[in-house]
């Protein structure tokens, strides 16, 4: 009889067979734009993406508290309203690098995100949803933080 740790090693050595056969689901794999992650300022980012310029919307929501008594676990989400939404981004705008997470949705999935994010000091939060025509739309909260989590 196998125990739990022989099941588990044999999971991982499949997988990692089949990773390096390059037989995983696309979507098992991890994507990300380098550019993406590196961009300092909304314009950057959007560059980065492919995208135009974002523009403010009440069809998109950020929530989080008003006070994080610590930065290191930030709790945000973003939510949309907006028909066609295709990917959720959670942008600190003074953190070193502004993208925080990227969420891709389906027809299939409600736009509705939450997650925990590091922030370094009291900044500016963005949810900024990009619909299926490239439209990109945002919302932005004020999020003060009274123990930085980058190092501060």
């Amino acid at each position: 009889m196998s125990d739990r740790r022989e099941v588990l090693l044999r999971s991982v050595s499949v997988a990692a067979a089949l990773a390096g056969l390059q037989m995983l689901p696309r979507d098992a794999q991890a994507a990300w734009s380098q550019a993406a992650f590196e961009a300092r300022n909304m314009g950057d980012l959007m560059k980065a993406l492919g995208t135009s310029g974002p523009t403010e919307s009440n069809g998109v929501t950020v929530n989080g508290p008003d006070i994080a008594e610590n930065g290191a676990v930030v709790p945000v989400g973003a939510a949309s309203a907006l028909p066609g939404v295709r990917r959720l981004l959670l942008l600190v705008e003074k953190n070193p690098n502004m993208l925080a997470a990227v969420f891709d949705v389906t027809d299939a999935v409600e736009p509705n995100i939450s997650t925990r994010v590091k922030m370094g000091q009291s900044s500016n939060v963005f949810a900024v949803a990009i619909t299926a025509d490239n439209k990109v739309h945002y919302a932005v909260k004020e999020i003060k933080v009274t123990l930085g989590g980058c190092g501060g």
